[in-house]
């Protein structure tokens, strides 16, 4: 922590503004007043501390929306099927055009967050998805909504890693598991909207004009983020997290996009983060973002409702648990523990599913809450990715890893739409056609799980060295 600022502090208040911006400590002169030194100490932290919640808020929003979209077409997917006479491989289709956009955009929003800062990307990210969201809802045939469904993925791809860089710049490295937990809690208020909420709107028949009113909200959101966003402390001629810690200030990234880019990648530590991501937040998107409902309706009798209660059980768990997880981390001062524990545990629960057999709805409910909870787990790997590669390029290295896990929805979810036409011949899905359908989201998950075996762990410290 910043002791005290150089001995300009001891000047009238007029200056202290500048001295505000002096980071190196300095002994106390003995004219100073110790109320005054501890007021001038303690301005700038105080300030940054505030400015970095307001930072946090705005690219929560965004996330929020992101993790509303990305779910919406479970809870809609009969209203999608009847609107644009989709067959299930379509609807997969439609559900993983969010995801194919989003994937292929990781890398470059890491990049873009590294070179053009959080601040750019997300304005021009929101106006885009809330005119792909409005598009969505007003679409009358199957090749707009697909456009507007393109769209919506292309402008929320930016928001999660460029908030990962806002955490990185406004909060201290101790608390980054922390606040991505938090972030996870936050987006997942997003994701409950999607479920039981919109569920109850589509049975209304109004689920285009939700879609609509996101749009309105994205926009809004823009012009917000342009007037109150800045990437960084410095920004405001306030001292970085670094120097108020007291630590040395980490080196700016000099190299151009291609070496930040081609480092990560050339770094081993890198690749097993992504491959958990690919197969664990996979399995967990395709299933909660478009499989689960229509597989509870059509194997387990359920209403919409109910089945959307349980997609609202696992999205709250999976909030509350991200929130502990990372705290909890932070504290222990250690991250695979968790991932290994939490991921095994994630596996044993997609075992009911493949059974499929009867089940009170307390069990399923309390499965879906342990699904939930255990994939939490996860969002560790971001933290692990940030910590084996340079500091400076904190964008490219979690968006590297953080493509993974839009991969695999992307492939999944029409992967097993596509399972389930074969395997029913086009009739209606029976109990078997779906468990050919969830093996394949069970041995995703598997894949992921094993791969946390090979993330080093880093002791919540960033520990790159040039040439590991």
């Amino acid at each position: 922590m910043l002791k005290c600022f150089p001995t300009r502090v001891c000047k009238p208040a007029r200056a202290r503004s500048k001295t505000n911006r002096q980071v190196r400590p300095a002994p106390r002169r003995h004219g100073c007043a110790p109320h005054q030194q501890e007021q001038i100490i303690t301005d700038p932290l105080k300030r940054v501390q505030r400015l970095s919640w307001t930072a946090f808020a705005l690219g929560a929003m965004a996330f929020v929306l992101a993790f509303f979209h990305r779910l919406a077409p479970g809870a809609i997917a009969g209203e999608l099927r009847q609107d644009f006479g989709t067959s299930s491989a379509s609807l997969g289709l439609l559900a993983a055009t969010y995801f194919y956009i989003y994937f292929a955009m990781q890398v470059p929003s890491g990049i873009l967050a590294d070179t053009l800062g959080p601040r750019k990307l997300f304005t021009a990210g929101a106006l885009v998805s809330g005119a792909g969201s409005v598009l969505f809802g007003l679409a009358p045939d199957f090749g707009l909504a697909l456009l507007g469904r393109f769209l919506v993925g292309l402008g929320v791809s930016v928001a999660f890693i460029s908030v990962l860089k806002l955490n990185a710049a406004w909060f201290p490295e101790r608390r980054f598991a922390t606040m991505t937990g938090l972030l996870m809690f936050i987006g997942n208020m997003g994701g409950l909207l999607s479920a039981v909420p919109l569920a109850w709107v589509a049975a209304q028949g109004q689920w285009r004009s939700v879609f609509v009113a996101a749009g309105a909200l994205s926009i809004l959101l823009a012009a917000f983020t342009w007037l109150f966003l800045r990437d960084n402390p410095r920004e405001l001629g306030l001292p970085s997290m670094q120097q108020l810690e007291g630590k040395p200030e980490y080196p700016p990234a000099r190299e151009n996009w291609r070496v930040a880019l081609a480092t990560v990648l050339a770094n081993r530590r890198t690749w097993p983060g992504f491959l958990s991501q690919f197969g664990q937040i996979g399995a967990y998107l395709s299933w909660g973002g478009l499989w689960a409902i229509p597989y509870l309706r059509e194997v387990h009798g359920m209403e919409r409702q109910l089945a959307a209660w349980h997609i609202s059980v696992m999205i709250v768990c999976f909030a509350l648990s991200s929130l502990a997880v990372g705290m909890l981390s932070d504290r222990i001062g250690r991250r695979t523990p968790l991932m290994r524990i939490l991921g095994f545990i994630n596996v044993l629960c997609w075992l009911p599913w493949l059974w499929g057999g009867p089940l009170p709805a307390a069990v399923s409910l309390g499965l879906f809450a342990l699904m939930g909870v255990s994939i939490s787990g996860i969002t560790l790997v971001w933290s692990c990715a940030k910590e084996v590669n340079p500091p400076a390029f904190s964008g490219t290295s979690t968006s590297v890893v953080n493509t993974g896990g839009f991969l695999g929805p992307a492939l999944l979810q029409p992967l097993v739409g596509l399972v389930l036409d074969v395997a029913s011949g086009g009739a209606a899905h029976t109990p078997g056609d779906w468990r050919l359908g969830l093996a394949v989201l069970f041995a995703f998950a598997l894949i992921g799980w094993l791969s946390t075996f090979l993330i080093t762990e880093t002791h919540c410290r960033n520990i790159y060295r040039a040439g590991t």
